[in-house]
């Protein structure tokens, strides 16, 4: 056993500070820390302990409770460390006599206790891990948070179009209050990094941010992962478990894909909208939870109610403040602000250096469409760094398909005179038809659907057209 905590420990060269008036003991566990891979250290006061610490970093405190006559000497290293250095664990060595004591330390912030005489060492070394892997969570945990608030923020939101503008002071306007937020946009504009920001700028930023995308999960597992469930509710229940809405109380949560939810289920959540308890699967008693709900989807949920896909009572709950996001083809001049940062972020991730655009290269990203808006945008751009071998972006760089996007298209001029001699106008019509149908396909991103809307058409109205004119809605 000593063997294996010798082995595990010895590469993470922690540094552990001991703490104990008895300098056989010092040296004892200096012996003992030293051989299981730890970098030690020892101190016979709790003074000489602070200046020690002050001067150089410790990943954990082993100390006495009481030294010498000094009764409350280990707490009051417990408290300049919680005061200090919140995260650095301490662990109590305390005589039989005073683990009530102990106990008492362990509700100030120490994270374990052990007695003394120690039944073994194993039993000592196990009790250190389990404190540093602790610490490791809570470093882990810290730092995702951070990475979070991060997220959030909205100079990580870049653009600075009209229509862009315009989403960035409603997000700020809108923070602050309570109300449910429904995110409308297409796939790839950036929904969930506006839920990320609504949370960061309300008074709940400090609290979790939850997001679960319900179109990808069974109906089943989607409600015992919202509302939880109690053992034994179904084959493989075989513990409780909390729902999110419970782990994101006093935060927010973000329903991703809102409208890919089943109806049955969309009682269940409005039931928790309107009375805010939660109620787990296989229980006949319900949570009280504080939490704001944001939502998002790609679909027009009004004409799902109109379908009856939808609840309308939910549909009027979650909407409370609708933002929509506009596509990424109704703010092109955000383009080259959108160029600039995605390729900072990913020469900066890749380990490579960043690179100037070739003015070929963003006059081809201006013409395409962008149906998958910012997302297929980053990818493009990632693609396009990591392919490239030259000092900047060049237009081989890209994909084939946004190379060959044509120039322009040639708008069709009505002259101010009929020729003397006449002209076809049939003809002239199909040259009208066919240039306003490519314009309508550049613009849409090559979307059938988009198009056939456009043009005040049906889908089966523009497909004929599209035969007949021998387009495709393949951009390649």
């Amino acid at each position: 056993m000593k063997g294996e905590f010798q082995q595990s420990m010895s590469t993470q060269k922690h540094h552990i500070l001991v703490v104990d008036d008895e300098q056989s003991m010092c040296e004892v566990l200096d012996i003992v820390l030293g051989n299981a891979g730890y970098s030690v250290q020892t101190s016979l006061s709790v003074e000489d302990a602070i200046e020690l610490f002050q001067v150089q970093g410790v990943d954990l405190v082993l100390t006495d409770l009481y030294m010498d006559k000094d009764r409350d000497a280990g707490l009051r290293l417990l408290e300049y460390l919680k005061n200090q250095s919140p995260m650095t664990p301490t662990i109590m060595m305390t005589a039989h006599g005073s683990i009530d004591t102990a106990i008492e330390a362990m509700r100030l912030g120490a994270a374990d206790y052990i007695q003394k005489p120690f039944k073994s060492n194993e039993e000592m070394l196990l009790r250190i891990e389990r404190a540093l892997q602790k610490r490791r969570l809570m470093q882990e945990n810290e730092a995702f948070r951070a990475e979070q608030t991060r997220m959030g923020r909205l100079d990580t939101m870049v653009g600075a179009s009209p229509a862009f503008i315009e989403v960035l002071s409603l997000i700020r306007r809108v923070a602050a209050l309570p109300s449910t937020v429904a995110i409308q946009g297409e796939s790839g504009v950036g929904k969930e990094l506006v839920a990320r920001a609504l949370h960061t700028l309300s008074p709940r930023a400090d609290k979790p941010f939850v997001a679960i995308n319900c179109g990808g999960i069974p109906e089943m597992l989607l409600e015992s992962e919202l509302f939880g469930y109690k053992k034994g509710a179904f084959t493989g229940a075989v513990h409780d478990k909390e729902g999110l809405f419970v782990i994101a109380n006093g935060g927010t949560i973000f329903l991703d894909e809102i409208g890919e939810m089943p109806l049955q289920l969309q009682v269940k959540l409005l039931r928790v909208l309107d009375d805010n308890c939660v109620t787990p699967v296989g229980s006949i008693s319900s949570t009280t939870v504080d939490v704001r709900v944001l939502s998002a989807t790609n679909r027009n949920l009004r004409a799902m109610v109109e379908e009856g896909h939808f609840r309308d009572d939910l549909y009027y709950r979650l909407n409370v403040i609708p933002i929509r996001i506009p596509p990424l083809r109704e703010r092109k001049e955000d383009i080259p602000l959108l160029v600039k940062h995605l390729i900072k972020k990913h020469g900066e991730s890749m380990n490579l250096p960043a690179k100037a655009v070739d003015q070929m290269v963003e006059e081809a990203l201006l013409r395409y469409g962008w149906p998958g808006n910012i997302r297929e945008l980053s990818n493009v751009l990632e693609r396009a760094l990591g392919l490239s071998d030259s000092e900047s972006l060049q237009l081989e760089d890209l994909p084939e398909y946004i190379r060959n996007i044509p120039t322009s298209v040639e708008m069709p001029q009505v002259p101010a005179q009929i020729p003397v001699e006449g002209f076809q106008l049939e003809e002239e019509m199909a040259r009208i038809e066919k240039a306003y149908l490519c314009r309508a396909l550049e613009q849409t991103g090559y979307s059938q659907q988009e198009t056939a809307q456009l043009l005040g058409l049906n889908v089966r109205a523009l497909r004929y057209r599209l035969d007949k004119y021998e387009l495709s809605t393949d951009p390649s």
